[in-house]
């Protein structure tokens, strides 16, 4: 089996971070459980190395984890739909480029995700679409849950990629794949599971939370009551690497994750991430890895 790769250009995506995360990996994985799986780079990279027997993920964004269960039951009909959009899109003006895509935006933001087969196939395939032909791969909805990332004006991107989306797949085939807050992955875990914890980053600006992929947002008070979560599978035996971001990149005496991660054990590691408007700014920047 070739490694599948994520399916989906995803904000703060991990793929850059593999071999760090690797590092934290134990010897041996059977049982896998990732609470928050957004693109799946750690989860892709398990599957392929240790061929776990029990695996678990979950996301509170139902549009992405529509998308996982589409392509693990539906691939070839993804594959069907992607495909007709690409040709269209290879053979269309700019103008009509952007065109399309606001046209199935709004038909995206149309659908809601029924029990009906065709409707989820057809949303799944648009969230694939969207997402290699908006501004930077975001995913970022409104406050009436509204998908609203403009146009990126890419000229051939790969919108359907087969080979890959087949690997996705036959990788899934065994996964449980859950949407909801991750609290309900807490059964699941127990001292057999090496558990990946990837929420959404406290931001280090205010222009950075921007990149909110549902409606509720993930503040203090959430990173706080995550903290617990994590000493709760901790106390159950569960082996645990978790990412953030580094506030001390902005505030050197901001020390709200070593305090909320006194017990564990915190390396900063090197991400190439876009934290600043300006391109001359951009700089490499540290991220956290979290472990027990």
């Amino acid at each position: 089996m070739n490694l599948a790769r994520p399916f989906v250009k995803w904000a703060g995506g991990k793929s850059q971070l593999l071999t760090e995360i690797r590092a934290k990996y134990p010897e041996r994985i059977e049982k896998y459980c990732e609470p928050f799986v957004g693109g799946g780079a750690v989860l892709f990279d398990i599957i392929h190395t240790f061929h776990p027997k029990e695996v678990l993920i979950n996301d509170i964004n139902e549009e992405l984890i529509n998308t996982y269960i589409q392509i693990k039951t539906a691939c070839e009909n993804v594959i069907t739909l992607l495909s007709k959009l690409q040709k269209i899109y290879r053979h269309s003006t700019p103008e009509e480029k952007k065109r399309l895509f606001l046209e199935k935006r709004e038909r995206y933001n149309s659908l809601a995700i029924s029990g009906n087969k065709k409707e989820k196939l057809e949303k799944a395939a648009l969230f694939i679409f969207l997402n290699k032909t908006c501004f930077n791969g975001l995913y970022r909805v409104n406050s009436k849950g509204l998908f609203n990332v403009p146009f990126n004006k890419a000229k051939n991107p790969l919108l359907c990629d087969e080979e890959n989306l087949r690997e996705c797949s036959n990788a899934l085939q065994n996964v449980c794949i859950k949407s909801g807050d991750y609290s309900q992955t807490k059964d699941f875990i127990d001292d057999k599971t090496f558990v990946y914890i990837d929420p959404p980053y406290r931001p280090l600006s205010a222009t950075s939370a921007f990149t909110s992929y549902n409606k509720n947002q993930f503040t203090d008070k959430e990173q706080i009551e995550l903290g617990s979560f994590i000493i709760e599978i901790t106390n159950k035996g569960a082996l645990i690497v978790a990412s953030n971001s580094d506030p001390k990149n902005i505030n050197k005496n901001d020390n709200f994750f070593d305090d909320l991660y006194s017990n564990f054990t915190i390396k900063r590691v090197f991400a190439s991430r876009i934290i600043n408007a300006n391109a001359k700014k951009r700089h490499a920047i540290n991220e956290l890895l979290i472990s027990n």
